[in-house]
Parts: C-alpha cells; sequence; structure tokens
C-alpha cells in the first residue's frame, strides 16, 4: 500500500546518531489525517483517498464542505488532500497516524517554498553580474535578452527577474529518521519545502523503496 499523510511542518533541529554524529532533521506535526472520502476505479476511474488535517470549528466551514465532512462524521478539517493509494481495507472516518511510517523509510515531501517577492536575476537565477567598479554602470542588471528586428521578441523561458519563491516544490528521497507517535511528531532527515508551520504532503518515496 502507498503511504500518505499530511503534516506541519514545526522546524528544523538536530539530533545525535549512536555514533554521537549531529543530524539535522526537519520537525513534522502529523496529527491523525483522516479519511474524508474513498475514490475507486468503479466509481471514479481511479483509486485515491480524501484525508482532512487540522481540525477546525463548523462554523468557518461552507454549507457544501460541511455535508461532505458528515460522511465521516469525524468533524470539519482546514486542509483536504487526495493521495493516490491502494483503498482496499480503507472507509471513511478511519485515521492514519504517525506511525504509518518507520525510521529508515524514505519519503517525498510536498510543500509550498517561501515567497521572496519581486527579486532581479542575481538573487533569483544566480547571474554573476557586471563589474563592481570604474564606473562600469552595469552592475545587477540582466544584460541583452535577444534580436532586434528579428525575432521581434523576447524568447519564452528566458531568465529574467520577477516573482521568487512560493512555488508547489518537492523534495524526494528524504530519510525518516524517528517516529514519536506519543508526540505526533515524524523526524525527516534533511530540509524541507516551506515556512514553519506550512502544511506538506508526506509520500512514500517513488525512487526508493
Amino acid at each position: 500500500m502507498t503511504k500518505g499523510l499530511i503534516g506541519k511542518k514545526l522546524g528544523m533541529t538536530q539530533v545525535f546518531s549512536d555514533e554521537g554524529v549531529s543530524v539535522p532533521v526537519t520537525v513534522i506535526e502529523v496529527e491523525p489525517s483522516v479519511i474524508v472520502q474513498k475514490k475507486t476505479k468503479e466509481t471514479d476511474g481511479y483509486d485515491a483517498l480524501q484525508l482532512g488535517y487540522g481540525r477546525i470549528k463548523q462554523k468557518s466551514v461552507s454549507k457544501p464542505l460541511q455535508g461532505h465532512f458528515k460522511k465521516a462524521d469525524k468533524g470539519f478539517f482546514r486542509i483536504l488532500r487526495e493521495f493516490r493509494m491502494d483503498v482496499e481495507g480503507a472507509e471513511p472516518g478511519q485515521e492514519f497516524n504517525a506511525e504509518m511510517f518507520e525510521p529508515g523509510d524514505y519519503v517525498d515531501i510536498v510543500g509550498t517554498t517561501k515567497g521572496k517577492g519581486f527579486a532581479g536575476v542575481v538573487k533569483r537565477h544566480g547571474f554573476g553580474g557586471g563589474r563592481a567598479t570604474h564606473g562600469s554602470m552595469f552592475h545587477r542588471a540582466p544584460g541583452s535578452i535577444g534580436a532586434s528586428a528579428d525575432p521581434s521578441r523576447v524568447f519564452k523561458g528566458t531568465r529574467l527577474p520577477g516573482h521568487m519563491g512560493s512555488e508547489r516544490k518537492t523534495v524526494q528521497n528524504l530519510l525518516v529518521w524517528a517516529v514519536r507517535p506519543e508526540m505526533n511528531v515524524i523526524l525527516v532527515r534533511g530540509a524541507v519545502p516551506g515556512s514553519r508551520k506550512g502544511y506538506v504532503l508526506i509520500k512514500q518515496a517513488v525512487k526508493k523503496g
């Protein structure tokens, strides 16, 4: 069965291995994710489970969503996400918690990166820029970006200034270092996209079993 959970990034810290080596880990809070809807090939054309995370009050939910949530009868949720996974034996109202993963598992984590606002080419694309001295008048500009009369346009994909960050990113093959079910926490070795208190999707790694 493919594994999947919704979590909230709490931040980074360090733990020590049995050999005394410092290991940087990201702490992810994983309150139980509740199955809100079960999709099957017969009814929807594919197998998937829709999970809810982060309980909220009924007054914060629209009327259509209230009816949707009441089918599972487990409360109302802030986040709804769908995971393609084996649905055999799964039913609405069932909960998945941190024990779904074990230390040594590899996971892919999806999150929204930190927004950086409008950025120039030096920050956004790593351009080297021009000389900083002797009146060059060319420091952090992008430089020439195309031809003149022909084709009289800027080619798509040209690296230019623009909005940076706030993108959906997936970091693959992160190692689950520790699982602490009593605290609803998973420790993952390495960095996870997004800011503190940002929501992430934790999936079984595609490239590593």
